[in-house]
Order: structure tokens, then C-alpha cells, then sequence
């Protein structure tokens, strides 16, 4: 297990968690490449359905960052957006999904260490967790 490196879909909003790890790159903070980054224009906008799909193809987490309460661009969007992933996160523990495999953060745009810091946080509890076997697609 310690050659295992988890895949972690990574799902930011394009006003700040994006703009925060795109300012972790230019400044060059190392943070695990576990990571796979898909662009959003608000945390708001992701339905649940993608969150589950994903996990269902194969990804061993997902986290989700958006701006912090009162920042976004779109005024209430990641408000809707944390109720929304507190509920699934509940429902898919409840339904047998591991505690860990779903995230949620806020991330501004000036905080490219703190991205970097919950990257490497992820990414540590899920290579605890090992490998999903639950919920995956049989091929």
C-alpha cells in the first residue's frame, strides 16, 4: 500500500480557490500532484451528480473549494454550494461511502499557501484510507 498514489478530483471556482492555486504555482509551493483539477465558475453551479459519477469512475476522492462565505463573485452561490456537499457528504457516508472521501473548502485567491496546505491534507487522509472498493463500476 505504499506505492499507492490516490486519484482526487479537485473542483474549484474560477474567482478564487482556481486564482489561489494557480498563485500556489507561480510561487512555487509544492503541494502533491494527486490532484486533478476541473474549473468551475462557481462551487454553486456543481451538481451532486458529478460528484458521484466521478466517484463511480474510479476517482478515490473529491474535494470542492470555492470562495470563503460573503467573497463570491456570484453573491450566494457558495452558500448553496456547502449546503448542498454537507448533505451528500452525509448521505454517502450513510449509504457506505468512507468518511474522507469528500472535501469541502474555501479558498481565496491570496491564499495560494493555504491551498497548498489542504492539498497535501487531502491528499495524506485519503492515502490513509487506501483504494475505494465501494461504489465502483464493475467493467
Amino acid at each position: 500500500m505504499a506505492d499507492y498514489e490516490p486519484k482526487i478530483l479537485t473542483i474549484l471556482c474560477n474567482w478564487c480557490s482556481y486564482a489561489g492555486a494557480d498563485l500556489a504555482g507561480t510561487s512555487r509551493i509544492q503541494y502533491p500532484s494527486n490532484i486533478r483539477v476541473v474549473r468551475v465558475p462557481c462551487s454553486g453551479r456543481v451538481n451532486p451528480q458529478f460528484i458521484v459519477k466521478a466517484l463511480r469512475d474510479g476517482v478515490d476522492a473529491v474535494w470542492i473549494s470555492g470562495c470563503h462565505p460573503g467573497d463570491c463573485h456570484y453573491i450566494t452561490g457558495n452558500y448553496f454550494a456547502r449546503r448542498r456537499f454537507y448533505v451528500l457528504k452525509d448521505l454517502l457516508e450513510y449509504v457506505g461511502l468512507e468518511k474522507g472521501r469528500i472535501h469541502f473548502s474555501w479558498v481565496s485567491a491570496s491564499e495560494g499557501k493555504r491551498f497548498a496546505d489542504i492539498a497535501t491534507l487531502v491528499t495524506e487522509e485519503v492515502k490513509k484510507l487506501g483504494p475505494r472498493k465501494k461504489f465502483v463500476k464493475r467493467r
